[in-house]
């Protein structure tokens, strides 16, 4: 099965299972705050990625709802806080005012949080093993925390205005993007049981997507229609912050993305010859759904 049928198939199901999640139960708008961020039109890429591992391996997917639910709770949550006026400033989240805008600062703040802590209360339901759910709830930890995301958010901050080399840069976006991709594809063999050398292909496979997800992403700031990515294009260049076209040029910087996507696959096949009933073919064409070759 391909990625896009496999997506078509399992979204409306898991989208479902994710809003469901969040029952009216403090008696303020703070519940109304969450849904509105988690329903403002995510592609929902780290859960279904994770998902997408489980059914390579052809696992149950439902044994992987409540910490694919987690994950995209914290990520949507990194988003609220990303647009706060401290942070990035923006307006639009993929079309729609954000949070802050919508309701009030202090309220996307709150959401934001509610919003982290209540993924870690899903990460203790389903029927995982004790071990696994300790396991999954402290990769998730540090995946998101100071060692992961957050660290990588405020080296972020830390660069803009100054000229970071491409290592450096490589640095952020391996915290800031790529370790909640890394744990997406981490806990799907997991919770596959995977074996030891494959769970570390699943990580490097990660890595690589995450990277090129980045590279992208910056690409789409520079050349992307802001109608269609529902948010502000150019907004790197508003804020002083090195990126992928800036320091290499629009060009080298669409072919770093395809060398990146091109390991990605090698590194997913290696996968299929220690597990041939592996079906690469899901991972495969998710890589191939991050290309930008028609740009020219």
């Amino acid at each position: 099965m391909n990625f896009q049928e496999f997506y078509h198939n399992q979204f409306d199901r898991f989208e479902k299972y994710a809003l469901n999640l969040i029952e009216p139960k403090s008696g303020t708008v703070i519940e109304e705050a969450m849904l509105y961020s988690l329903m403002a039109g995510g592609k929902r890429l780290r859960p279904m990625l994770l998902l997408a591992v489980l059914k390579a391996y052809g696992k149950n997917l439902r044994q992987g709802y409540p910490v694919a639910a987690a994950l995209e709770y914290i990520h949507t949550y990194s988003l609220i806080h990303d647009d706060l006026p401290a942070m990035d400033n923006d307006d639009l989240r993929r079309g729609k005012p954000t949070s802050h805008i919508k309701y009030s600062e202090s309220t996307a703040i709150l959401a934001g949080d509610a919003l982290l802590t209540k993924a870690f209360d899903l990460m203790t339901i389903g029927e995982l093993s004790a071990e696994k759910k300790v396991t999954l709830i402290r990769e998730l930890a540090i995946c998101s925390g100071y060692e992961g995301m957050i660290g990588g958010q405020q080296a972020d901050i830390d660069g803009e205005n100054n000229s970071l080399t491409i290592d450096e840069l490589e640095s952020i976006h391996a915290r800031k993007t790529g370790e909640l991709l890394r744990f997406s594809m981490f806990a799907g063999g997991v919770i596959a049981e995977s074996d030891k050398p494959s769970l570390i292909l699943l990580e490097e496979v990660a890595r690589k997507i995450g990277l090129a997800y980045q590279i992208r992403d910056d690409l789409l700031d520079v050349v992307g229609d802001a109608k269609e990515l529902g948010k502000a294009t150019g907004a790197d260049n508003k804020l002083g912050k090195s990126t992928y076209p800036a320091l290499l040029g629009l060009e080298q910087a669409f072919e770093k993305l395809s060398v990146e996507l091109e390991a990605a696959k090698a590194t997913v096949r290696k996968i299929s010859k220690i597990t041939p009933s592996f079906d690469e073919e899901i991972l495969l064409t998710f890589i191939d759904s991050l290309s930008m070759d028609t740009h020219k």
